[in-house]
């Protein structure tokens, strides 16, 4: 019997980075797959690949309430019409108004995952640490079917809510990250001249970049042979983003380069010698990360959740506080200065990611949930 598996996402492209391995794989599984999310230019990628797209008008961040409300009731309908097997949210918001339209339409089964507890728990002084007791209140509630069943990335997010308690130890599930094609990024020598530490993320104030820019002065000042680079585009719908016009006066300045978007990551490890993520809050397990590990590049990351998943000081990286340009400028001058270091973390990164964090064994684990959510859920249904 075939099953219909549904993606319901707020940023189509993500599919593509985090979750394309996953669906090819459930498509093998003999499942028909079906993804919503707004339209784009995603949609034809999305169609290229075999997959049906479904546009929708859920998007990120805080909307007009009856635009949110007209978004529930618009997944309500899809829901119903494509009666899926699992719908799979992906991402918080998702998460939310997806679990209340899932529940109201009764789909069967329902998994969701939180890629990391991000802004909303990393920013309790702003408007978004205000939402976290209504949304973790909502999270609970919805939770508590015996259809709901929750997908975590790192341990740190799986006490957080089991404190909170969010869901059940049997139907929350832990699966370290999205994974990486080992094939696509694989090790590669260093490229010649002073090394460069790259940071690719989307350019938003949670993920650290003032920290490393900071950084970056400090290791001007000190005549650190070294380059420090972002990969990324501003995100305007984060509430901590970065105007281009403060991006273009750090280089200005001289104290960092902007490479701007980039779709050719593997290229981007051969230029660049060192990985650096200084996030200030909740990660899932960053992909940016485990992109640069498998090319055998040493990761530098502060001690926050989902970071800390992956990386372990002095064995494949070096770890830092949070917020503290000082120790991460420190970090940052220690390789610089030691390639042999450099290459020795590096190779750990890359055996790390071959361990734990390929893609293939991230989409099998994620397919063992789906059987044994289904097989709980024909149990129940058999009571």
């Amino acid at each position: 019997m075939t099953r219909t598996l549904l993606f319901t996402l707020a940023q189509g492209p993500f599919f593509l980075t985090h979750r394309l391995t996953l669906a090819r794989a459930a498509r093998e599984a003999g499942y028909t797959v079906v993804v919503a999310a707004p339209p784009g230019e995603h949609a034809s990628a999305i169609e290229r690949e075999g997959f049906r797209f479904v546009p929708i008008r859920l998007r990120r961040g805080l909307r007009n309430p009856l635009v949110d409300i007209a978004a529930i009731l618009d997944l309500v309908g899809l829901y119903r019409r494509e009666r899926p097997d699992i719908v799979h949210h992906l991402s918080l918001k998702p998460v939310v108004f997806g679990t209340i339209a899932a529940r109201l339409a009764r789909v069967p089964l329902i998994v969701n995952a939180l890629t990391g507890l991000g802004l909303l728990y990393s920013d309790a002084a702003g408007a978004s640490g205000l939402l976290r007791a209504p949304v973790t209140a909502a999270l609970r509630l919805l939770s508590v079917s015996p259809r709901v069943w929750t997908l975590v990335q790192n341990a740190d997010d799986r006490a957080a809510l089991r404190d909170a308690g969010v869901g059940t130890e049997e139907r929350t599930t832990l699966i370290r990250g999205s994974g990486v094609d080992i094939r696509r990024f694989a090790p590669q020598s260093e490229a010649s001249g002073p090394p460069v530490a790259a940071m690719v993320s989307r350019l938003v104030g949670l993920k650290g970049v003032p920290d490393l820019v900071e950084a970056a002065r400090l290791l001007k000042k000190r005549n650190v042979p070294i380059r420090v680079a972002l990969v990324g585009s501003t995100d305007p719908e984060n509430p901590t983003a970065l105007t281009e016009s403060e991006i273009r006066a750090w280089v200005r300045e001289g104290v960092v380069e902007w490479w701007g978007q980039r779709s050719d990551i593997p290229q981007v490890w051969a230029e660049a010698a060192i990985a650096v993520q200084p996030s200030r809050g909740g990660e899932g397990v960053p992909k940016s990360l485990l992109e640069a590990a498998a090319c055998a590049r040493p990761l530098v990351t502060t001690d926050v959740p989902g970071c800390r998943e992956l990386v372990a000081d002095g064995v494949n990286g070096l770890v830092v506080p949070p917020i503290n340009p000082t120790a991460l400028a420190d970090a940052l001058e220690r390789l610089a200065r030691d390639p042999d270091l450099r290459r020795r973390l590096g190779r750990e990164a890359r055996a790390t990611v071959e361990t734990h964090h390929t893609d293939i064994a991230v989409a099998a684990a994620t397919l063992d949930l789906y059987r044994r959510a289904l097989a709980a859920e024909h149990s129940q249904s058999d009571l």
